[in-house]
């Protein structure tokens, strides 16, 4: 996160940024990762709002998200209609027409590509 949140420095008096918590990917009742264990991240399937709410405050703090955070509901809506999980980034232009949709991550995370598409936005260029 530390690229998205030198993103978030340098644009965000230009553009609105917001990670949004979606369904746990590697819930320590499900799929377990190493890096998870590292980085002190260990959390159950969420089953309630609540429950989500909390869960994504504890990872915003222990991944070091500077970003604003917003939060899936357990029918997981946002994640069902962007394709989110495990995760994904995108860039929405003013006229909410999506300008870039990643790969899905981790291999599709790839923040300097963000920053191409928010270059684009800013100075009018091709979405």
């Amino acid at each position: 996160m530390p690229e998205l949140n030198a993103l978030y420095r340098q644009y965000r008096n230009r553009v609105e940024f917001y990670v949004v918590y979606i369904q746990e990917a590697h819930p320590i009742d499900a799929w377990q990762l190493d890096s998870n264990l590292k980085d002190d991240v260990l959390v159950a399937t969420t089953r309630s709002a609540e429950e989500r709410v909390q869960v994504a405050g504890l990872c915003v703090t222990k991944l070091g998200i500077e970003l604003p955070a917003l939060v899936d509901g357990p029918d997981n809506r946002v994640e069902r209609a962007y394709t989110g999980w495990p995760d994904r980034l995108y860039v929405i232009d003013s006229r909410g027409v999506v300008a870039y949709k990643s790969a899905a991550g981790p291999f599709g995370f790839k923040p300097s590509e963000v920053e191409d598409a928010l270059k684009r936005i800013l100075t009018g260029g091709p979405s």
